[in-house]
């Protein structure tokens, strides 16, 4: 954007506060920093969200190798009406072609994998082709750390009926391999993310041939089911949940005008807005924060608007950052979430950076779009990926995250990975430059511009006005120490404690008896860290609640 539900996670301890004599522990965790997910986390697993007939248009799904991978439509379908196809690339040397999706995980999560295959008589997998189903725990830089495979599909395999053809078979992701050498080192039937995991990928795979044989493999109901959440060491230590019915001051200023104090009119973009601070434009209720595009006369603009900055307020150099957020839809809105360096440190934009999590042109409610901007004073390079949301419209409530670490930056909407960068420069210093400093936050709903193709004012009165940026929360993880509550008894009680660079509360429950452990939590509003609690005729159940 430049020219161009509360999770809980708990350490439960329940104290008998009567008797000092014991200390009885429960620990419970739910996993925080990362949105909760159905069961099967895969996007469009059967291909039914993909258009009619044979199209590469495959919603929510990565497409690599030479291009020979299709949705089909028709009864071989094993369920519903849609299924994958995959064959060779016919360049007279081994290829790969499938598809992937990337889902953002932590260390320890378990996950179960299986996927249906079918090769059919009259197009049968032939010659050196293989195929298999995989599962790869990867790094922020994609290293991979943990291979899992299904069995291998071979020509030997369908000719001793093993596989037989026009027969749909489960291929369950049991076999752990070497990442290396490949070799199959154990058979499990979980898959567990180990230490250093950022993301998990799911991936159809077809090896090809040199001797360009023919044969096709189908795929249809992918499943890649979260089995058990890790322990995280991603804990939340900033937020804004907009629960209070005023912006909070202390963390957001509001740049207002046409741009002209820059002496940019249109800030640079040629936008067409007038910006204010008025709570016509910007306010907070019912726990979500309001940015508002007004069609009416403002100084010499025909469009009011706002964009609100967290600079010199709140400044964070790495980490995860977490909206929700759902955006408006017409002809000439233009909203973003992006960051800005705190001090230009290797001179005027964009040599410093820009930071983009996610923009979006009102015209085209089923994209977004993450950017990296970067180079040299006033020469403009950058890195981008456009995003279709599977089936879905930018209208409803998505959660857009990036993952920003010592050298790559990873875009996710809803847990799906769409986006990684790891290559970028300033002229002005050495990699990592110029994204090795503090950033701040930006959130705006710009009208026309350059971004949008500069509609006309007559284009843009067509939408429906007011329009509306709507967000959430905003949440910003770091790698930190854990998340937990500790107990020490005392003459006078028992002591808890917990960490203070992460966003939490203490919360207690006293009517343990009977009931049950996760109804009836009480805020202790007042409760700071080191908490002394003092004997008392009944149970107490204590957790940590973020945010």
């Amino acid at each position: 954007m430049h020219i161009k539900t509360s999770n809980v996670r708990v350490f439960r301890k329940t104290v008998p506060v009567a008797t000092l004599t014991s200390l009885v522990i429960f620990l419970g965790w739910i996993l925080a920093g990362v949105t909760a997910q159905a069961a099967n986390l895969i996007t469009n697993p059967g291909f039914e969200s993909d258009p009619p007939g044979e199209t590469q248009t495959i919603y929510g799904w990565t497409r690599y190798g030479l291009g020979n991978t299709y949705s089909e439509t028709g009864a071989t379908a094993r369920t519903g009406t849609n299924f994958f196809k995959v064959y060779q690339g016919f360049n007279s040397a081994t290829n790969f072609n499938g598809i992937y999706q990337d889902y953002l995980s932590t260390p320890t999560t378990v996950y179960a994998a299986e996927g249906w295959a079918y090769t059919r008589s009259t197009d049968t997998l032939a010659g050196q082709n293989v195929a298999w189903i995989e599962v790869t725990f990867r790094d922020p830089t994609a290293k991979i750390l943990a291979l899992y495979r299904s069995a291998v599909i071979t020509t030997n395999l369908i000719a001793s009926g093993a596989f037989p053809k026009n027969t749909w078979i489960k291929l369950a992701v049991t076999n752990q391999c070497d990442p290396v050498s490949l070799t199959i080192t154990n058979t499990v039937t979980s898959l567990v993310a180990p230490s250093g995991t950022s993301y998990v990928r799911y991936q159809i795979v077809l090896r090809g041939d040199v001797n360009n044989s023919n044969g096709s493999l189908y795929f249809d109901d992918l499943v890649l089911d979260q089995t058990a959440a890790g322990a995280s060491n991603w804990n939340l230590v900033w937020n804004d949940e907009f629960t209070s019915n005023s912006i909070n001051t202390n963390v957001w200023s509001f740049e207002t005008g046409d741009g002209s104090v820059y002496n940019i009119p249109g800030w640079g973009n040629n936008e067409l807005e007038y910006y204010t601070a008025r709570s016509q434009n910007a306010y907070a209720a019912n726990g979500v924060l309001h940015i508002v595009a007004q069609k009416e006369t403002f100084g010499v603009k025909s469009y009011t608007s706002a964009r609100m900055k967290s600079q010199s307020r709140f400044t964070k150099k790495y980490g995860r950052f977490e909206f929700r957020a759902k955006l408006p839809a017409g002809v000439g809105f233009w909203p973003a979430l992006w960051m800005m360096p705190e001090a230009s440190a290797y001179g005027p934009w964009p040599a410093s950076g820009e930071i983009d999590i996610m923009e979006n042109n009102g015209n085209s409610p089923t994209n977004v779009q993450g950017t990296l901007h970067y180079g040299s004073p006033g020469n403009d390079s950058y890195a981008t990926q456009v995003f279709t949301l599977p089936g879905g419209s930018v209208t409803n409530f998505h959660t857009y995250t990036l993952e920003w670490s010592t050298n790559a930056v990873l875009w996710f909407v809803d847990g799906l990975l769409y986006e990684s960068q790891t290559n970028w420069f300033s002229s002005n210093g050495s990699y990592p430059a110029p994204f090795d400093q503090p950033f701040y936050i930006i959130m705006n709903l710009a009208i026309g511009g350059n971004y949008v193709g500069n509609p006309s004012p007559a284009a843009i009165n067509g939408s429906i006005f007011p329009g509306e940026m709507q967000v959430d929360y905003i949440r910003v993880y770091d790698q930190t120490a854990p998340l937990k509550l500790s107990i020490t008894k005392t003459n006078g009680g028992v002591l808890l404690s917990w960490p203070t660079n992460i966003v939490c509360h203490v919360q207690a429950q006293t009517n343990t008896a009977g009931g049950s452990a996760s109804t009836n939590w009480v805020d202790l509003t007042n409760a700071t860290t080191p908490f002394l609690t003092v004997p008392g005729s009944s149970n107490a159940l204590y957790r940590l609640k973020s945010p």
